[in-house]
């Protein structure tokens, strides 16, 4: 596995700086849309980096850690639930991949982005289907967006502890499904993603 090959395409293209972007939270019916972008030290790897899907939470919180002391820097950026909802996911999506590469300490030369659509950053940029198993930079842009979008969510489970957040982080789980029908929908619910329910109920 070569996890440089699109960081080494880059190079020898003549980009110095690389940054790697990702999301977290397209999906679920709760919460806003989390990105990161990251830049590792030129030809570096993170040992234990993966696409953060195939990892344990345990696994993802560590190298979360290890990410952040070892990267050269990083941002979040995120999108809110209203952002989500006045644009569309995808939208909001692209939105807060923009702000996590505007947010970078550093200006990169060249993003490396997760998936095969463009959001339009503010750098030379190439899109890598399912980067975040192939990708250095992705991959740890993926873990960071995918810890702090959980973090946060931990964070409104205490807040709204009816909607068992910490169990399933907004997605759209059987549980979570009835605690909607329960209780009706709180303000981090994403009312486009819930107009069944909420016709539904009208």
């Amino acid at each position: 596995m070569n996890w440089l090959e699109y960081e080494n395409i880059a190079i020898k293209n003549g980009y110095k700086t690389i940054c790697g972007v990702d999301e977290a939270g397209r999906g679920p019916l709760a919460g806003p849309v989390y990105a990161a972008a990251v830049i590792l030290p030129q030809g570096y790897v993170v040992e234990g980096v993966n696409d953060s899907k195939k990892l344990s939470e345990k696994k993802r919180d560590m190298l979360f850690d290890k990410i952040i002391d070892e990267c050269v820097c990083y941002s979040i950026g995120t999108a809110s639930v209203s952002e989500i909802d006045e644009f569309n996911i995808l939208q909001a999506t692209f939105l807060a991949m923009r702000r996590a590469v505007d947010g970078l300490s550093i200006k990169p030369d060249f993003a490396l982005i997760d998936g095969n659509a463009d959001p339009g950053v503010s750098t030379a940029s190439m899109t890598v289907i399912k980067g975040d198993s192939k990708s250095a930079n992705i991959a740890a842009a993926s873990i960071l967006a995918k810890v702090s979008r959980d973090r946060y969510m931990m964070e409104m489970a205490e807040k709204y502890p009816q909607y068992h957040f910490e169990k399933h982080k907004g997605y759209g789980t059987k549980l979570h499904y009835e605690m909607i029908r329960e209780y009706g929908i709180c303000p981090i619910h994403r009312k486009t993603f819930l107009k069944k329910i909420l016709n539904d109920e009208q």
